[in-house]
């Protein structure tokens, strides 16, 4: 074998058992660099540059030339690229032939940062290199964290799913009184202005006696149509009883502004509605409370001048809404059917 396919057999063994390393001839340029060596400057070409204005030798200092260099044989140096990203370095020096020298680097505790930086993987790396197994170690970290993150994902979701469906009527899909019970004080502890409209269906019952509670399901669920199209996303609608509901409209409380919300309610409600052969047909009633966002009002308050208002609009004859007013408490109860 000639002394030419010696070196290249020797070229050859260093890019596998030594894949950043470089080999220095006599004057400290770069006759050759590892594969790996070779990626972290993709655009730079390596061979034929200085090694010193390659790197920057941080230790030891003071080192100008090549016979300087041949001094630290053995010794641990610590280096980094002259240019962008500048990474640290670790190497060591062996001289070798015709005054050269080959050095052997790595990425010490910065390999973190270089695979990052440079998408390195395990095949840039020596096989027995501790590196490998501290990339493995970094892989399985980074599933194990995805597979954390993604089961912290599901276990949130069936959670927010869990209390949605316990704030949810499972029959018309607006929010039930368990819900309103968690809103209500919220607003009134921030002092926030709303309306309140407390709706009763009228006739109710008959629809249930006379065409069964089938019927009666299509137009609850009918009258929740309305409700949610007479609201806006802003504002709150939710059944809390059978033929029950509550909308809070937030940030209003203008009278004549909830008069007309309450009238297209009414209008809307009267709608006959199909179920099978036949028609549905009833009619609302809606008292309204106020809650300016100042004072002692409380929910307990508010709620019950609420459904003041509304006997108040049962007794006028149904199919009406009701502002409360303090007078009405001076007419005392009003017992009025559905």
């Amino acid at each position: 074998m000639s002394e030419i396919d010696q070196v290249c057999d020797m070229t050859d063994a260093l890019d596998v058992m030594c894949p950043m390393h470089v080999q220095l001839d006599n004057v400290g340029r770069i006759s050759h660099a590892g594969p790996t060596l070779a990626k972290i400057f993709p655009d730079q070409e390596l061979v034929g540059g200085r090694f010193l204005e390659v790197f920057e030798l941080m230790r030891p200092h003071s080192v100008t030339s090549m016979d300087c260099l041949l001094a630290t044989a053995g010794q641990k140096l610590r280096l980094k690229k002259r240019s962008a990203p500048e990474t640290g370095l670790k190497g060591v020096l062996m001289p070798a032939g015709q005054g050269g020298a080959v050095v052997n680097l790595s990425f010490g505790i910065s390999i973190l940062d270089a695979v990052r930086d440079y998408s390195l993987n395990a095949a840039d790396f020596a096989a027995t290199d501790l590196t490998i197994e501290m990339l493995y170690l970094v892989e399985a970290k980074s599933a194990a964290m995805e597979a954390s993150r993604k089961l912290n994902q599901r276990l949130q979701g069936a959670k927010v799913a869990a209390e949605e469906q316990a704030y949810t009527d499972t029959l018309t899909g607006l929010k039930n009184r368990r819900a309103l019970d968690v809103i209500l004080p919220r607003l009134v502890e921030e002092c926030k202005p709303f309306g309140l409209l407390h709706v009763d269906l009228d006739f109710f019952k008959e629809v249930n006696d006379t065409k069964g509670h089938a019927a009666g399901d299509v137009v609850l669920q009918h009258v929740a149509r309305v409700l949610v199209e007479s609201s806006r996303d802003a504002d709150v609608v939710a059944r809390v009883g059978g033929d029950e509901f509550v909308l809070v409209i937030n940030g209003t409380i203008d009278e004549e502004v909830l008069g007309r919300i309450c009238q297209r309610i009414i209008k809307e409600v009267e709608t006959p509605v199909p179920y099978k052969d036949t028609m549905c047909q009833v009619s609302a009633s809606v008292g309204i409370s106020i809650h300016k966002g100042e004072g002692e009002a409380t929910v307990e308050q508010l709620m019950d001048d609420a459904d003041l208002a509304l006997y108040a609009s049962k007794h006028d004859g149904r199919s009406t809404f009701t502002l409360y007013k303090p007078e009405l408490r001076q007419k005392g109860p009003l017992a009025v059917g559905s």
